[in-house]
């Protein structure tokens, strides 16, 4: 039996976190409706700003819910999704506006795959941010031996260096927070560095013999002026004196900078969503692109991010430091927003 309501939670211009029922979307044709089981709170895109919202509050902006990866049972299959799902299918779910943290969820098809068998509701729901960071190590282009930093290790910075890990690289993870520092060396990165204890420069000649830093990865929000200029000195140097390589911005950041000489020869790349498709909405409810132009869209790195997690490649387990049920939403997004110190990856269980 389907229901007809959910749950579901909302902010609204005051930045209040709230869970309310309210109507299931309709099935549309190239969708499925899936019973969700698992919900990953995203605390940079989802919350952040969010006590510039307390200190100034827009009492004209509704409450809306918001949400963008989860993964649960499908409960229904859409025209044109039968040859691909079934009622009783495992999958994750991704996408603003579809994947929200709620009891009921109805999402293009393009934007839902299988959870592989022995990957858990929860470590499925990490799929989104997992190929937010897969993009973001596929545009940085990294090789084998190179030496690779991520900057910020929150969950996107966190899996990035797993995934730069796995496609062979010699890892530096940097942040100022030692309890995220502690959860990137069980996650195997082979330098977690803290900002505040030391010379990044340095450091980062020493971990890389003197070759220099090949890629680094932004991986937070804000200002980053100081961190882009200590990636550029991190860099391999040729014997002009130029500096090689790529940075590549997967967060939100911002900084200032003239180009291009302090730059030299790296390139500065942006690195948003997770692949071609997400925000096509034909895409999503089932258009194709042909596979010789876009090996690597939305949902065939959805599909890795699983498939490598289930073979005990990539580790989400380790991320997860809170699991509440859906009707704790608030306290949870507290803890995200007041105790960056202690939580990281906040799971809601509807």
């Amino acid at each position: 039996m389907v229901p007809k309501t959910r749950r579901v939670v909302t902010r609204d211009g005051a930045g209040r976190i709230a869970v309310v029922e309210g109507p299931i979307p309709d099935l549309k044709p190239g969708s499925v409706l899936v019973e969700v089981r698992s919900c990953l709170i995203s605390p940079g895109t989802e919350l952040g700003g969010i006590l510039a919202q307390r200190a100034n509050p827009d009492p004209a902006r509704p409450a809306r819910p918001f949400g963008y990866g989860n993964a649960g049972v499908v409960l229904g299959v859409g025209e044109g999704c039968e040859a691909a799902f079934e009622p009783g299918m495992r999958v994750a779910c991704m996408g603003g506006g579809y994947a929200l943290h709620a009891s009921h969820a109805v999402v293009p098809r393009n934007l839902t795959v299988p959870i592989p068998e022995g990957l858990s509701f929860d470590e499925a729901a990490f799929a989104h941010l997992a190929a937010t960071a897969l993009w973001a190590v596929r545009r940085a282009r990294i090789e084998f031996a190179q030496n690779v930093a991520v900057f910020g290790l929150g969950l996107v910075g966190q899996i990035a260096a797993q995934i730069a890990r796995c496609s062979g690289a010699h890892v530096m993870a940097v942040d100022t927070a030692p309890f995220r520092l502690e959860i990137a060396s069980t996650c195997g990165t082979d330098l977690a560095f803290n900002l505040a204890e030391g010379h990044v420069e340095a450091a980062a000649a020493a971990f890389t013999r003197g070759h220099g830093i090949d890629a680094v990865i932004i991986a937070f929000g804000g200002e980053a002026t100081a961190a882009i200029k200590a990636a550029c000195a991190m860099m391999k140097t040729a014997l002009d004196g130029h500096q090689y390589g790529a940075i590549v911005i997967v967060g939100g950041a911002r900084f200032e900078g003239q180009f291009p000489t302090p730059f030299g020869n790296i390139d500065v790349r942006a690195s948003s969503r997770p692949g071609p498709g997400y925000h096509d909405e034909a895409w999503e409810f089932g258009r194709d692109y042909p596979p010789a132009l876009v090996q690597w869209h939305t949902r065939r790195n959805l599909e890795a991010c699983l498939l490598f997690a289930a073979r005990g490649r990539l580790n989400y387990e380790a991320l997860i430091t809170h699991r509440l049920p859906l009707e704790q939403a608030p306290e949870g997004c507290e803890e995200l927003i007041h105790h960056p110190d202690r939580a990281l990856g906040v799971i809601l269980n509807p």
